[in-house]
């Protein structure tokens, strides 16, 4: 697939199929994710692999989030339980910004989006449908406990990936024009 076409035909679907994602296929998407631009070249990402039964234990984590948020609706704890069981695979992304002195913190979080994009991209080039979910859990204290990151680390994506049950929908943007200014 041309990389123009994969830009402007990939999506965000929730709609999958609850069927294994071969490892050599979440492989190829880590390892698009990792050719992203990084300044100085720490590459600053780091990925946390959820299938099977793993994905109980992020929910897990989210459960307790939303108990100390003040969540006590049975209801509402279970459905917030499943959320990572929406997909056969759940990865997620975070920063460790370098200690460099050189580094720019800001740039770090720039270099993991892209690599964050690139994992998209390649995901719906090998067939995949794909969503990124962030949300005010993914930044709590005990989801970064939980995946081992340090004081500056942070959770800045969980990437949820399997096979489409639909065709993907046609994309609608802005033209380009409505948002660009030329200086010359």
């Amino acid at each position: 697939m041309d990389v123009l076409e994969a830009i402007k035909t990939r999506r965000s679907i929730g709609l999958v199929r609850d069927e294994a994602v071969p490892e050599s296929v979440i492989e190829q998407i880590l390892e698009a994710g990792t050719w992203a631009p990084c300044h100085y070249r720490t590459e600053p990402w780091r990925f946390f692999i959820l299938i099977g039964e793993g994905r109980k234990q992020l929910g897990n984590v989210l459960v307790k989030i939303a108990k100390i948020n003040g969540e006590t609706d049975p209801k509402k704890l279970e459905k917030i339980q499943e959320k990572p069981f929406r997909a056969p695979v759940v990865i997620t992304v975070a920063v460790e910004p370098s200690d460099n002195p050189k580094v720019i913190e800001i740039e770090e979080y720039g270099a993991v989006y892209a690599c964050i994009q690139n994992m998209l991209l390649a995901a719906h080039n090998l067939g995949l449908a794909g969503f990124w979910r962030t949300g005010k859990p993914a930044y709590d204290p005990l989801m970064k406990e939980f995946f081992g990151l340090s004081a500056k680390g942070e959770v800045l994506g969980f990437l949820y990936f399997g096979y489409p049950k639909k065709d993907l929908p046609e994309g609608k943007r802005k033209s380009f024009e409505s948002v660009t200014g030329w200086i010359k």
